[in-house]
Order: C-alpha cells, then sequence, then structure tokens
C-alpha cells in the first residue's frame, strides 16, 4: 500500500508531505483547490510522462516521490524479471530537472518508464471519473470476469500459444510469396542453373585451364628451348655438366691443401648433382611436350565458356560464379519442394490451433462457471446503492474467430429498471448508474484481486443523498480488505472514511499555493459542516456533520 507521497515544487504545490494508513482515506477540498494535482503527481510515479508546464518554480526542480510497503504482495518475481532492487518498503521517485529532462528512480536504482508502468500496475488502481466509459469496453469486461475465473495463468499459455500461431501463419505468408516469386521465374532459374551445372564449377579450374591453355598453345617454343637447354648441360666437350665436372677434379686434387679446399669441393659436388637432375628433368619434359589439338580446343571451348558466364552475369571469378548457382539452387528448390513444405506449414499451423482451441476452450469454461455469481453479486450490491430493479446480463459466446483474448465474445447488457429490455451496458445506465455499477464491479474485484491501493477520483458523480451513503459503505468495507482512497466531495462518503485529508489553497505574499493537512475529528467537523451548509457552518450543519460521522 501507498504508506507516504512526497510533492515538491510542482503545480501549486510547494512542499506537501502526505503520511497515508490502510483502511479507506477521503480527500476533500472546493472545486479547483488541488485535489487533481495529488493525482497527477501520483500519476508521475505510475509512469505517465513528465510535463515541463507542471513545474512550480521553474529555477527548481520538482520530486514526488511515494513509498510503498509491498511485503505481502507477491511481486518478488516481478522485480527479478525487470531486474529491480527489491525492497519490503519500496520508493518510487520522480525528478523533473528545470531543462525539461525527467528522470525515475526505484529504490535510488534509474529506471526506465516502462518499468514505472508495470510496477505501477501492481501498486495503484486510479479510478477517475471519466473511467465508467470503460465498464462498456469488451477488453475491460474481459479484464473482469477473468480475474473472477483465475485465468491468469491459462491466459499466459494462451497468449504464448497465439504468438508462436501467429509466427507460423506470418512464416507461410512468406514462405507462399516466396513461392510465386520462384514459380514466376522457376524456368529461367533453371536454365541458368544446368547452364551453370554444365561447365561443373570448380574453385581454382579457371587458372588451371589458362595454365594448360599456354602450354598446349606453345609446344614448339617449349620443346625448342628445352632441347636447348638439355644440349648445353649434357655436350661432352663444352656442356655445363663435363665442364663443372672437370672443375671438381681440380678443386678435389687440393682438399690435402686446407678444410677450405675440402668445404668447396663438397659444394661444387652438390651443385654437380643439381646440375644433373635438373638435366633429366628438362629431357622428361621435352618428351612429354607434344602437340594436342583436340585438347587445346577443349581447353580454348572451356575457357571461352567460362569467360562467357562471367560476362553475362557480370562477376569475374569462379567463387563468384558458384556462389550464384547456390543461390539459383535454393530458388529452383524452393520452388520444387514448394507444395511438400507448405504441407508442413500447415501441419504445423494446424497443431498450434488446436492447443490454442484447447486453452482457449478452458477459458471459456472459466468464465461460462463465474458470470451467474458475478451477475448475482452486481445485483445485490446495485440494491444497496439505489438500484433495487437492475439486472446485468453478461453474454459470452464461443467462436472460432482467433483474438487475444481467446475465442469469446463478450457483452455486458444491463435492464436499469423494473420490466426494461437488456441494452448495452453504456447505453442503459445514466452517470450516476455507470458510477454505482463501478464501484459494484471494484468492491467484487477488491476479494479477487491483490492490488494493495485503490483510488476513486469522484466516483459519486450523478449520485448524493441516502445513495451516496451507502456507496460509501460499500468503499470502507473494501478498505478493510485492501487500501482505498476516495476524492470525493459528498459529505455521506467524506463521512465514512477512516481519515481525512483537506485540500486547500492559500495565498501568501501574493502567491497562491496548495496545502495538505490531515484533519482531526474537531475539523472534520467542520470540513463536513462547510460541505453540508457552505462557509457559514450552521448550527444544524454543525449538528449534521456530527450525526454523520458518528
Amino acid at each position: 500500500m501507498l504508506t507516504s507521497l512526497s510533492i515538491k515544487n510542482f503545480a501549486l504545490i510547494e512542499d506537501a508531505h502526505l503520511q497515508l494508513k490502510d483502511q479507506f482515506t477521503i480527500i476533500t477540498g472546493e472545486t479547483g483547490a488541488g485535489k487533481s494535482i495529488l493525482l497527477g503527481a501520483l500519476s508521475l510515479l505510475l509512469g505517465k510522462r513528465a510535463d515541463l508546464s507542471a513545474i512550480r518554480n521553474p529555477e527548481k526542480k520538482c520530486v514526488v516521490e511515494g513509498t510503498f510497503q509491498i511485503e505481502s504482495y507477491d511481486l518478488q518475481s516481478l522485480f527479478d524479471t525487470y531486474d529491480i532492487d527489491y525492497e519490503p518498503q519500496t520508493i518510487i521517485r520522480r525528478e523533473i530537472l528545470p531543462s525539461g529532462k525527467s528522470r525515475a528512480f526505484i529504490n535510488d536504482t534509474p529506471a526506465t518508464l516502462q518499468k514505472l508502468a508495470v510496477l505501477g500496475n501492481q501498486l495503484v488502481d486510479i479510478h477517475s471519473q471519466h473511467d465508467t466509459l470503460f465498464i462498456g469496453d469488451s477488453d475491460y469486461q474481459f479484464q473482469v470476469i477473468d480475474a473472477l475465473a483465475g485465468n491468469k495463468d491459462l491466459l499466459e499459455q494462451y497468449q504464448n500459444s497465439y504468438k508462436k500461431y501467429q509466427q507460423l501463419l506470418q512464416q507461410l505468408k512468406e514462405l507462399n510469396e516466396a513461392q510465386k516469386e520462384a514459380a514466376a521465374t522457376y524456368n529461367y532459374n533453371l536454365f541458368l542453373l544446368n547452364e551453370l551445372k554444365e561447365i561443373d564449377l570448380k574453385v581454382g579450374m579457371q587458372e588451371d585451364l589458362e595454365s594448360q591453355y599456354q602450354e598446349l598453345n606453345n609446344v614448339e617454343e617449349l620443346k625448342e628451348n628445352l632441347s636447348a637447354s638439355a644440349h648445353y648441360l649434357q655436350k661432352e666437350e663444352i656442356g655445363g655438366i663435363a665442364s663443372l665436372q672437370e672443375v671438381k677434379n681440380r678443386i678435389a686434387a687440393l682438399e690435402n691443401y686446407g678444410d677450405q679446399y675440402k668445404s668447396l669441393s663438397e659444394r661444387i659436388q652438390s651443385v654437380l648433382i643439381e646440375l644433373e637432375d635438373m638435366a633429366v628433368e628438362i629431357e622428361s619434359l621435352e618428351n612429354n611436350v607434344e602437340a594436342d589439338p583436340e585438347t587445346l580446343a577443349f581447353v580454348n571451348d572451356k575457357l571461352q565458356q567460362l569467360y562467357s558466364l562471367q560476362k553475362k552475369h557480370h562477376i569475374d571469378s569462379v567463387e563468384e560464379l558458384l556462389q550464384l548457382q547456390e543461390g539459383l539452387t535454393e530458388k529452383v528448390a524452393t520452388s520444387e519442394n514448394a507444395e511438400e513444405e507448405i504441407a508442413t506449414f500447415n501441419k504445423k499451423i494446424e497443431s498450434a490451433k488446436a492447443e490454442i482451441q484447447k486453452i482457449a476452450k478452458k477459458i471459456y469454461n472459466n468464465r461460462k462457471k463465474v458470470i451467474p455469481q458475478f451477475q448475482n453479486s452486481v445485483e445485490k450490491i446495485l440494491t444497496q446503492v439505489g438500484m433495487p430493479d437492475a439486472q446485468l446480463k453478461v453474454e459470452l459466446d464461443h467462436t472460432s474467430n482467433f483474438t487475444a483474448k481467446g475465442l469469446d465474445t463478450i457483452e455486458w447488457k444491463l435492464a436499469a429498471n423494473k420490466g426494461a429490455s437488456f441494452n448495452d451496458i453504456k447505453k442503459a445506465a445514466s452517470g450516476g448508474e455507470l458510477s454505482r455499477i463501478t464501484l459494484a464491479i471494484k468492491s467484487i474485484l477488491a476479494n479477487y484481486s491483490k492490488l494493495p491501493t485503490i483510488i476513486f477520483d469522484e466516483i459519486d458523480t450523478g449520485v448524493s443523498g441516502d445513495i451516496a451513503q451507502k456507496m460509501a459503505v460499500i468503499m470502507n468495507n473494501m478498505g478493510k480488505e485492501m487500501q482505498v482512497i476516495s476524492i470525493t466531495h459528498l459529505p455521506q462518503i467524506a463521512a465514512k472514511g477512516s481519515h481525512h485529508f483537506k485540500v486547500y489553497k492559500q495565498t501568501e505574499n501574493e502567491v497562491t499555493k496548495t496545502n495538505i493537512s490531515l484533519l482531526d475529528k474537531n475539523q472534520r467537523i467542520e470540513e463536513l459542516a462547510e460541505m453540508l451548509g457552505g462557509k457559514e457552518k450552521s448550527a444544524s450543519a454543525i449538528a449534521h456533520a456530527k450525526e454523520l460521522l458518528n
């Protein structure tokens, strides 16, 4: 629950601090005194975007800080999910700097507005006077029924399955589009692919073919030079080998005259062996070089085919042609295997659909089960607040259409008076009646949800007198289960509060500011008398105020 609220430099509030308690708290004040400022400040703690114009003194920063006692509300997992430090007494703070920059903190750790909104949704439910219109919204109606039905876990399962189902549908759509595109170009892509396959592309083949072509195309030059080289190495009188052999013999004769001659002789011997090997290899190469017009023509054709493909596809290498071939293979396979792949996807979709339907049926059964009790509970409370003949009918239908809420449609209908026909609840109820219906629903939800704090902002709009007093009794009863705060103009409701704050404006040094104070019993009597009879506070108004308090 909210245990304290500190507001500095916000709107008309210079510095205010509220110590709040459990049960039923009342906030009153004249129109324009600044009651809505409290909600505006609290909304900042719940993730609302900051407005620079809300700063009272533009040269100072605005600070709003709230302390929440949360140890009884099982929020540890939520803190873990959003990587927030958990504290049983959690402090949320918002700062608006004069520059317009806004900062948020949870337990002194910087936090995003999203985190504030998620956490705030678990801490406080603010019901403004305009929220009664939500009662006709199907999302809100599902939210109420699902809370009573205990569908939280099932809805999470449904949402996860529904998300997977939508992803499969999207993938199938993309597959169909790809198949359609592939089918349109299938014949052309197949022709290009076969053209590439025909040449049997391999990494390095271009270099090998070009080398082979150069050799086959220059046979005469190769044989002439190889033959001459062998001749100059092996000629008996002046050949390189014979000459080097003579040099070796002469140096070998000097080996006994020093190690340097022996070393030189060994080196010459090594060179001689290498020359002899070279001569044998040259002779072998010469013998293997033969003119082969057919192979030359084949290699030339292969190269021209390769060059032609590279030019056709505007690329420069075999590696790029291989990449192109891989892409064309995928496109052709997409078209050729489309039916099988689409059939596989359809099976997955049908399986996912069956799973969703199974979960949705459980959700529907749970909803259906609690509706009679919900209708009776609402009608019972409406009887207490002056609508004894009102009847609520919740129409729930199970369909085949998937939505984020399941396979159901829902509509709340109301017959406000005896003999009246059922109609959409927004059309069948007046503003005052919608306020009472909303209060009835909130009071029922209080028994099911673990929401620490609920704030009613003038939920008494459109009602007065005895009805207001009965609504106050309901809110007071709700306060036994949770913290209830009501901003009200009606003394009948104000008198039922366990604690009573007054919001008022004061002018000091020609500057107006809003103050908030906790009223004691005598001050409450004065405030109620003023609400009943105006500033004069007649004796009868004071007596009436005492009677209301008692």
